[in-house]
């Protein structure tokens, strides 16, 4: 029998979160055939051991530098047998089956990707979609989460969304379409590399996805000490998706945004 899905986790100091994660891949993969391959990014914290003793069946790559999130990825792709892919995070707990996924993604032809309901520790909605930059949202980056009122409260009325892009922490799609854009753009050592996925994904003509019926718990959250690496993220972005006049006033709104971060963090300072 062909293999159905393949989960990539890329794994860096992740031990204390591993099992909760790994059981519930299992408990909610029941009826998909599957693999789970995760590459380690040189952790220092026993996490390859103990996925070899109690794990064992998971495809275990042992890497000897940190490729970071996008990268890993991609090591990790080339060795997945699946049609499918789910690459997920491993501060994470899925709560919901997640066949229904595979279902829409092979019933919907014209969908690249598809994310699913992010929840933090304690089970309170956290938003898993936005926009992609423009002038506008650059000022603030939670602009590039204004997706209207039901994202903002995270009280929805319909089975999914149609959205720009989705957060790199759950994103199920065909492997087909990951080798067609080429998987994560490398530059990218983590964060924005999802934003830059998805908008590969756009430019191939294809729909990114949300659906809010299926939850998932995403321990890590935002904090403002990754407001820099967000800030070079989003230089990278610009670099690569926007030219002339436009690409030099969304520059130039990073730069004013950036700016009174960096005095906010001074003013705290002092």
């Amino acid at each position: 029998m062909n293999l159905e899905l393949s989960v990539i986790i890329v794994n860096y100091n992740g031990l204390k979160y591993l099992k909760d994660c790994l059981d519930s891949l299992y408990k909610n993969l029941e009826e998909i055939s599957f693999e789970i391959i995760i590459i380690d990014n040189n952790s220092v914290d026993a996490s390859c051991d103990y996925l070899k003793t109690n794990f064992p069946e998971v495809k275990l790559i042992e890497s000897k530098i940190n490729y970071g999130f996008g990268k890993g990825n991609n090591e990790a792709v080339k060795t997945a047998k699946g049609k499918y892919l789910l690459l997920i995070n491993n501060d994470t707990i899925v709560l919901d089956n997640i066949k229904s996924v595979l279902n829409f993604i092979e019933s919907n032809n014209n969908v690249g990707v598809v994310g699913i309901n992010m929840l933090n520790k304690n089970k309170e909605y956290l938003p898993a979609a936005g926009i992609f930059p423009n002038i506008r949202n650059m000022f603030q980056f939670k602009n590039l989460l204004d997706l209207g009122p039901e994202f903002k409260k995270g009280k929805f009325s319909k089975e999914s969304y149609e959205v720009d892009w989705l957060c790199g922490s759950f994103l199920f799609l065909a492997k087909n379409t990951y080798t067609t854009i080429n998987g994560f753009d490398e530059d990218y050592f983590m964060y924005v590399e999802d934003v830059d996925f998805c908008k590969k994904i756009a430019n191939i003509g294809l729909k990114r996805v949300f659906i809010p019926n299926i939850n998932y718990i995403h321990f890590v959250g935002f904090n403002s000490n990754k407001n820099p690496m967000l800030v070079k993220g989003y230089k990278i972005y610009i670099q690569k998706h926007f030219s002339g006049i436009e690409k030099r006033l969304v520059y130039g709104v990073l730069f004013i945004n950036s700016l009174v971060k960096e005095i906010k963090v001074a003013f705290k300072k002092n």
